[in-house]
């Protein structure tokens, strides 16, 4: 389980996280909705070591192991990984090599080939260009290479961060679809998603994040039936 306590973070004099308390649950999907500037990336990148929480504040907590004060690596290699907004994929590198790049970690070279053929499996759309310079993919095929490599180290937590972003209505579907196949597999998934309606949907557990704070919790199902997370973030119901 990973396990959020207390967690505090600030840019300067601005507190972008206040006092986060969250549970995820291994071989569940959670998801946090809010909207821009609520907090949801800088949790994200706090957890994977990007972004450090403010001085003694609470703990991050993977299988009762403290990441904080982790380096980066180090709690790749303990399980988490991060697909990140905007897919960040290395543009010059093709498609194979952007997926190796997800395994540097790692030694097994059996494994790691295995491990390519699922991610092609799951993205037949990469197997066919996997030759092919990462920077001329669409967004849709760039968000699969982004989401398969970060499943190539192989994490025992996959988070992701605004895995719809820009895409079509057609991709996002195929995207949610992926990712309940992936969470199939045992991969705990933290999800991080403004496209509520499908956030929802998909995840065991959800948590609305506001300027910071946890403000509602509970299953994805009560809160798409929640009529204040209905009216602030999926359109009143009529």
């Amino acid at each position: 389980m990973l396990k959020i306590s207390d967690l505090h973070v600030a840019y300067g004099g601005i507190k972008a996280l206040r006092g986060i308390n969250i549970e995820v649950p291994d071989g569940k999907i959670v998801t946090l909705i809010g909207a821009n500037g609520a907090g949801k990336s800088t949790l994200l990148r706090t957890i994977s070591g990007l972004v450090k929480p403010s001085r003694g504040s609470g703990s991050i907590k993977l299988d009762n192991k403290e990441l904080i004060g982790m380096p980066i690596n180090t709690i790749c290699a303990e399980g988490i990984a991060l697909s990140p907004e905007g897919r960040h994929v290395f543009a010059d590198l093709t498609v194979q090599e952007n997926l190796k790049i997800g395994a540097y970690l790692r030694k097994e070279k059996d494994v790691i080939e295995n491990d390519m053929k699922w991610v092609y499996e799951l993205f037949p759309r990469l197997k066919e260009r996997s030759w092919q310079f990462a920077g001329t993919l669409s967004g849709g095929e760039q968000q699969m290479l982004a989401v398969g490599r970060a499943l190539m180290s192989r994490p025992k937590v996959l988070m992701l961060d605004e895995p719809s972003l820009g895409l079509a209505p057609l991709v996002v579907q195929q995207i949610f679809e992926i990712i309940r196949e992936i969470n199939k597999k045992g991969v705990t998934i933290l999800l991080v998603e403004q496209n509520a309606n499908m956030a929802l949907k998909t995840a065991d557990i959800a948590y609305v994040l506001e300027t910071g704070e946890i403000v509602l919790n509970g299953s994805g199902k009560e809160l798409l039936e929640n009529p204040s997370v209905r009216d602030a973030y999926l359109g009143k119901k009529r």
